[in-house]
């Protein structure tokens, strides 16, 4: 993988967020989650979002992914509206541009760990070939280049996590979003995918954006950003 980013435009921020709200109705009520987010992310940045558990925080990495829609407000990655465009165009869009770690690998169970990491590449056109050396690429990189032909089922919890992180790393998106990456982790195979996520970053210059009950992780990132009463905060800084 190049660590320049081909798609970056030098001033373009990778995330900008202007005014954005999430209501729900439930009944005759409308339930604010946050109003008037705001958020800038520059490309190579890493962001950590934290706050108590029902505060909102899947909710506002959805909207960042394009996996949900804003009430009112704009959110621009990479330059561009994301809630502006079609469906399929905004799936191709994320595909191209995003990556996504949940806290929950979500592999597929029947797949290898290369074609588990090959399926963006294929979703986006590939042929077979360059997307298995690219995943093979990315497998190594994260220390699994033994592990090639294991499946989910065959491999450890934080093995499992290096693949959904390798297989969010393939297409060399922009910024990748994760969902308590290491919620589901021991302590100690999460201080392993802690430090694979602080390598990473700072080997190919992709941004990160985090939610995390995890203060570890979140403390090792450059800027800790906290999610509280529908509001939006900057409470540390990792120097």
């Amino acid at each position: 993988m190049n660590n320049q980013r081909q798609d970056a435009v030098p001033g373009v921020p990778v995330i900008c967020c202007s005014g954005v709200t999430r209501t729900y109705k439930e009944g005759p009520t409308e339930l604010t989650i946050f109003s008037d987010i705001s958020l800038t992310v520059s490309p190579g940045e890493t962001v950590a979002i934290v706050g108590s558990s029902g505060a909102g925080k899947t909710t506002l990495l959805n909207l960042l992914g394009g996996l949900d829609r804003p009430s009112s407000g704009h959110i621009e990655i990479c330059g561009r509206d994301i809630h502006r465009m079609s469906e399929a165009g905004r799936a191709r869009f994320r595909n191209r541009h995003l990556g996504f770690v949940y806290q929950f690998h979500h592999l597929l169970p029947e797949f290898s760990a290369l074609e588990n990491v090959m399926m963006p590449c294929a979703l986006g056109g590939m042929s077979a070939q360059p997307a298995a050396d690219k995943a093979r690429e990315l497998l190594a990189r994260v220390g699994l280049d033994q592990r090639l032909a294991h499946k989910p089922g065959e491999l450890s919890g934080g093995e499992r996590q290096r693949v959904a992180i390798a297989r969010a790393l393939v297409n060399e998106p922009e910024c990748v979003l994760m969902d308590e990456p290491t919620g589901n982790l021991d302590e100690h195979t999460g201080d392993s995918v802690r430090q694979l996520i602080e390598s990473l970053r700072d080997q190919l210059g992709i941004a990160f954006v985090m939610v995390t009950h995890d203060l570890k992780m979140a403390n090792s990132l450059g800027r800790v950003l906290r999610l509280e009463q529908g509001r939006l905060e900057t409470v540390a800084s990792a120097g």
